[in-house]
């Protein structure tokens, strides 16, 4: 026997998402027609339907998005190309923002401690951005995203990106890296944040998830701060936050089976054109070699006389 009341309220659940894509690609499509991006709008609308059937189960499931952003690794020396246009990655290793490591491991735990369903991973670049998706899927997230363009990528267009899929996924908790070790401009959780209309607790160094809520310590310059976040929010992680694990054999092996995902900024109706221009990349001046001096009265003589920083 049909239950006709759990049918209709399922019906009427559906057809409340339904209006809420049709209403939001309304207005799309309004802006597309201003800008002449037709095209990029069919791509989004395709896109939205595709994604449409999964939103009604999303709703009260806890779903985690991280982030996986590819930088040159932490040991790795850095070098200048010789006409100052940026840095030097032949060759070079790559590696996961060791902040986003942060996150991937705290996501992992809270799925762990039974207070997550799902991990999902998200990677905004070229398409050698899957190793590092797949290095996060080998330490327990569960599915990954690629956003694959060859764009020179930037904090607002990144921020862009992560409200779309955002907006797709409905995750009810973002966690990134609080910067990354290549620009260190410490601003893409802050604008996503501001673009979704979501809840921010930056520079984290303790969560602890609720129902509906996660209460954040954060480190800040004149000590700790604990605060209390509605959820859905954006958790930017600190150094202290946690130690990442390392992936296991085994596991990287799964991580192979993995699904991901590719789409464009295209798909997503984003414009992740760079806002802001390298005029030229210069490495920091050498140091000197320091001395040894032999006494106070020498050190003092060098300090008044040499380097005139006492009088």
């Amino acid at each position: 026997m049909i239950d006709t009341d759990n049918c209709e309220q399922l019906g009427a659940e559906i057809l409340e998402i339904v209006l809420e894509e049709v209403n939001d690609l309304k207005t799309r499509l309004i802006k597309a027609r201003q800008n002449g991006r037709i095209r990029g709008f069919l791509r989004r609308a395709i896109f939205a339907i595709r994604v449409a059937p999964f939103q009604l189960k999303q709703r009260d499931f806890m779903k985690i998005l991280v982030t996986a952003k590819r930088v040159v690794d932490y040991n790795v020396s850095i070098r200048v190309l010789s006409d100052q246009t940026g840095v030097d990655l032949n060759n070079v290793k790559m590696s996961v923002n060791p902040f986003d490591e942060i996150a991937i491991e705290e996501a992992v735990r809270l799925k762990e401690a039974g207070k997550a369903e799902e991990v999902i991973v998200l990677s905004v670049g070229a398409t050698n951005c899957q190793e590092q998706i797949r290095t996060a899927l080998a330490l327990g997230a569960d599915r990954g995203i690629l956003v694959e363009t060859d764009e020179d990528m930037q904090p607002l267009g990144i921020a862009k990106v992560m409200k779309a899929i955002v907006d797709i996924e409905q995750p009810r908790l973002i966690i990134t890296g609080k910067q990354a070790i290549d620009g260190d401009n410490s601003q893409t959780g802050q604008m996503l944040a501001a673009l979704a209309g979501l809840a921010q607790a930056t520079f984290a160094s303790e969560i602890d998830l609720g129902d509906d809520s996660a209460t954040v310590t954060r480190e800040i310059d004149g000590g700790l701060e604990t605060i209390t976040v509605s959820l859905p929010a954006v958790v930017t992680t600190d150094l202290r936050l946690n130690e990442p694990r390392y992936a296991s054999l085994p596991n990287i092996m799964k991580a192979k089976k993995k699904q991901v995902d590719v789409y464009t900024p295209a798909d997503l109706g984003v414009d992740v054109t760079p806002r802001v221009k390298t005029l030229k990349v210069e490495p920091p001046a050498e140091r000197k070699a320091g001395i040894k001096v032999e006494s106070v009265e020498e050190l003092v003589d060098k300090l008044r006389n040499e380097a005139k920083v006492i009088s």
